[in-house]
């Protein structure tokens, strides 16, 4: 018995999930060559993100395994979050793609913020901003669960609903 992936993922498409781009900047090749070329920005869409604990603030995402980003943030332990807004569908389609052009030119012509703490770039108008460093790892099936302490946490933008993904598609709440 069990149940099938398409009878999991149709049951799964009826939990709406709010949307974020976690992303985070490789370390540069040589961290004692200041000559040396810093790394690529990288990001992803992430749609099962959550809040884990308030004391201390902790947050969770899950990254399939083996992706770019599950195997950066193995290696480099600050990432950022950016909250989308309704408005901002193109960006989390973008970062969605598979078989997608590279991370520098995804990021070219999107408005963002270095994080301070992070050095993640941090998208311009999203909801809610958050950068973090894992404090754990777990291997759940074919995905990593990171949970990530938050260092710093902002609100750039008050504009706006939240950009949901409900039924295989982006929506808008109302």
């Amino acid at each position: 018995m069990g149940v099938s992936n398409e009878q999991f993922r149709a049951a799964m498409s009826r939990l709406a999930a709010g949307v974020v781009l976690v992303t985070a900047c490789e370390p540069s090749l040589d961290a004692d060559d200041p000559q040396a070329p810093v790394g690529e920005d990288v990001g992803m869409t992430a749609t099962a993100f959550l809040s884990v604990s308030l004391d201390p603030p902790l947050v969770l995402v899950s990254l399939r395994e083996g992706s770019r980003m599950d195997d950066l943030l193995a290696e480099q332990p600050l990432w950022g979050v950016s909250v989308l807004a309704e408005s901002q569908r193109h960006i989390a389609g973008r970062f969605a793609m598979k078989g997608r052009i590279s991370d520098r030119l995804l990021f070219a012509d999107i408005p963002y913020v270095r994080g301070e703490t992070s050095g993640a770039p941090l998208v311009g108008g999203a909801l809610a901003t958050l950068e973090c460093r894992t404090e754990q790892t777990v291997t759940a099936g074919d995905h990593t669960l990171v949970i990530g302490r938050v260092l710093s946490a902002a609100l750039p933008s008050a504009d706006g609903g939240p950009l949901t993904y409900f039924k295989g598609k982006y929506r808008q709440l109302g």
